[in-house]
Parts: C-alpha cells; structure tokens; sequence
C-alpha cells in the first residue's frame, strides 16, 4: 500500500471494513458542531439599499462604500440606535457595505435578533444619507447645507410675486402696460436661467439626492453558518479526517507484502506459499477486556488493508502446495531431518499453516512450532535440529521486525533454510474453513512457546 497508488477500492475497502468507526466519527463531529453551535449565538443579517442618482463613476461608487461603513456613520448610528453595552466600535465588526447594479449602494447589518438586525440597517442608512448630503455641500455646518435650498424657495416666491404683478398691471395695450409685462417677464427668465445654472454648478443638486429605499426586510432566518450548517459540517469533517488518516496510515505502512521482500529481510530463500482458509478471527489481535471488546464493536479488530482473499480451489490443490514444501526440505536437508519452525506471535495465518505443515510432513522432515515475539524475539538453542524454517503472513511484519527474527535464529545457532509465505483464501462452498483435517488440529496443539534457553 506504501508504494502504491491510492485507488477507488482502497476506499472502499475503508468504507465497508470501517464503516462503524466512520460513523461513531461523524456522530462525535455533529456533537462538535452543536457545541460550536452553542457557544457561538446565532446571528441575522438583512440589508437596507440606499439609490444614488445621476452618474457616477466606479471608482466614486468605492469611495461612498467606505464612508458608509466609516466611523463617522457607525458611531453616529449607534448613538441613534441608543442599545446597551453596544458601542460604535463593536458594532464596526457588524456592519458592512457594497456597490450593486443600477449606482445602489447595500448597508447590511448583523445582530443578535432579527429586530435588531432590521433597526441596524435602517439606522446606518440613514446616517450615511446625511452624513454623504452634508459632504457633498461642502460643509460640514447644518445650516449651511440648507442655504442653497433657502435660495431654492426665495426664487420661487419671487417667481410668483412676479406673476401676482404681471396680472395687477394696465390690461390695456398701451405702451407702458406692455413694457411693464415685458419687464417682469424678463426677470421671470433670468431668475431661472440663474436658478438652472446654480443647479448645474451644485454638486449636491447632482449626486447627494440619495434616497433609502425603503426600510430594511427583517430577517426570517439566521446567517451562516446556522447550527445545522455546523452539526453537518462537523460530521463532514470528521468523516473526512477519518478518512483521510487512514490513508496515510496506508501510504507510511511499512510491512513487506512481497515474497522477494520478505526473503531478503530474512536473508534466505523462499520455498513456497500456502493457502489457508480465510476466517475472521485469524486477522483478529488477541485480547479480552473493555478495550478489546471496544475494538471488536468498531470494527477495528480486523485489518482494512488486506485485499479480498481470493477463492480457493480444491482442497487437495491446497494440499499440494504444502507437500511441495515438505518436499523440497527433505532434498535439501541431511539425516536426521529435523527442523525448527518458527512463527511469529500473534500471526494466526502463519501458526494455522505451520500446524498444516506439520501434519502434511508426518515426521519427514519432524517439525517442531515454536512462537517467537516481534518485540524481543528469542529462539531455543539448537538441539538436534538442523536449522530452522520461517512460516509468516504477508503484510503482516516490517523489515526490521523480520531482521530481528533472523538475528534471534543466528543466536540460537539455527541457520534460516528457507522461508513459507502463508495467505488467506475463500474456502470453496464443498468445503468447511471452520473444521480442519483431524491431523493439523493435533500438530497445532503440540507446539510449544520459546522463552529462551534450550527446549
């Protein structure tokens, strides 16, 4: 799994074979995000939009952005918004301003209920329409924003004395009549000329008639992320970390899957793999107590990363292979051929073979089983035996671990003559898995465990 490419099925290996720790993950992610969910409040957004008329261009639309979420503007609404224990400076981190279609600018506000949100927006849109009128009048003086709106209403009252004269004058067509009504008809004209021209010199005639449009929607549901948002979010990112972390728990996997790894971590050659029927429990680590049963009830008793084992053909093509085995030891070693076979401890596969090694042997060559720990390996001193066969599951043991099992056996004076892979397969339906041959239940009783010293 270290050397290959993370594919499809190695996913789906995770999902089927861990799916009870997945979901015990994604339940305690949910739990997260409802905790997250209740430390946090929850929060409503709503927007008033405030029209500014004429033509602006983008870069001005930007600046009346700033200025609506300006300190200015904030604190002045806060002041008109008059809440406790909330300040222009909190509310700062509320607020927030954008330019859209159509030269409007949107002023959303963010608080703790939905009524608040609502009276937020309409306050800093107010604000900022004041605050960008005095602006764009050039002061900064009330009074002074109004005088040219003053002027506005004089000419008008102006205009209308003029019309009240015009109609009090001579109806007649004499002379004087007639130039008195041309008279007031030419100051008539150059009133509004003036007028039209103090229009057209005036920037706030121009761009400071915003208008608000409207109050603010109140909001009918929370900003995100809403508390269902984080539970899903919580569980998502669990079952994805999980996910995750066994994949690269694979991608730093050390154990040797191949045969020709295998042999040079021991230093011998390989004499042949055998089969033996898969059954659940030989993948399983032994072990009682809460903590065992706890890994039994997640599922993760039993390794994900070992590819289906495929279905096994007949029982005497099994058998077959293990008397090959047997054979080419007999070739190979002197009279009297006696072998010590070493396993590791807790390689279920590899003892269930051994113990049908030993059976399809009777005693030609006469073998011995002896467990030997990974952690402290240790191996009986030679006897009688003529050295010593390694029996072991693929994928199961790292090269170091391998190593220090061949040392042990060089401390022991048992030269390595050869090694036996043992893998899984599906027993075929004519066959049971569960009861094996009489003969290798007997040989699998008889080995002994190596705690050091001569046996």
């Amino acid at each position: 799994m270290s050397d290959d490419t993370i594919r499809l099925v190695t996913i789906g290996w995770i999902l089927r074979r861990r799916w009870r720790l997945l979901a015990v993950l994604a339940l305690v992610g949910a739990l997260v995000g409802y905790g997250t969910s209740v430390l946090f409040p929850p929060r409503y957004t709503t927007s008033a939009s405030v029209l500014l008329p004429g033509q602006w261009e983008e870069r001005e639309l930007l600046t009346q952005v700033d200025i609506a979420t300006s300190s200015v503007v904030v604190d002045r609404a806060a002041a008109a918004l008059d809440w406790t224990k909330v300040s222009g400076t909190e509310l700062r981190d509320r607020v927030s301003a954008k330019a859209a279609d159509g030269n409007i600018i949107k002023i959303s506000g963010t608080a703790d209920t939905p009524e608040h949100a609502q009276q937020l927006s309409d306050r800093m849109a107010q604000q900022f329409v004041k605050f960008a009128a005095r602006i764009a009048g050039g002061s900064t003086d009330p009074d002074a924003a109004t005088g040219t709106e003053a002027l506005r209403q004089n000419v008008v009252e102006t205009n209308r004395r003029i019309t009240d004269l015009a109609n009090a004058a001579d109806p007649g067509q004499t002379v004087e009549s007639v130039q008195a009504r041309t008279d007031l008809e030419k100051l008539r004209t150059s009133l509004e000329e003036a007028m039209t021209k103090l229009d057209q010199a005036d920037p706030a005639t121009n761009k400071a008639g915003m208008v608000v449009m409207g109050p603010a929607a109140r909001p009918t549901g929370e900003a995100p992320p809403t508390r269902m948002q984080l539970i899903v979010g919580g569980a998502l990112l669990f079952f994805l970390l999980a996910v995750i972390g066994h994949l690269v728990a694979a991608r730093v996997n050390r154990r040797l899957r191949t045969e020709p790894q295998i042999a040079a971590a021991l230093g011998s050659a390989l004499l042949g793999t055998v089969d033996v029927p898969d059954e659940r429990r030989a993948h399983q680590p032994a072990g009682r107590g809460p903590r065992a049963r706890i890994r039994r009830l997640l599922g993760v008793d039993t390794r994900w990363d070992i590819p289906t084992p495929p279905r096994s053909g007949d029982e005497a093509g099994s058998r077959i292979r293990y008397r090959r085995v047997c054979a080419r030891l007999r070739d190979q070693l002197p009279a009297p051929r006696r072998l010590l076979v070493v396993v590791p401890d807790g390689d279920e596969i590899a003892r269930r073979a051994a113990g049908q090694l030993v059976a399809e042997a009777q005693d030609d060559p006469q073998l011995r089983v002896v467990e030997v720990s990974v952690d402290r390996p240790t191996v009986p001193d030679r006897d009688t035996e003529s050295g010593a066969l390694v029996v072991l599951s693929a994928g199961s043991w790292t090269a170091e671990e391998l190593a220090g099992i061949a040392e042990a056996c060089a401390d022991g004076r048992h030269e390595v003559v050869g090694i036996v892979v043992a893998g899984t397969v599906r027993a075929s339906p004519t066959r049971s898995a569960d009861h094996p041959p009489d003969n290798a239940t007997a040989a699998l009783a008889v080995h002994s465990h190596a705690t050091g010293g001569s046996v």
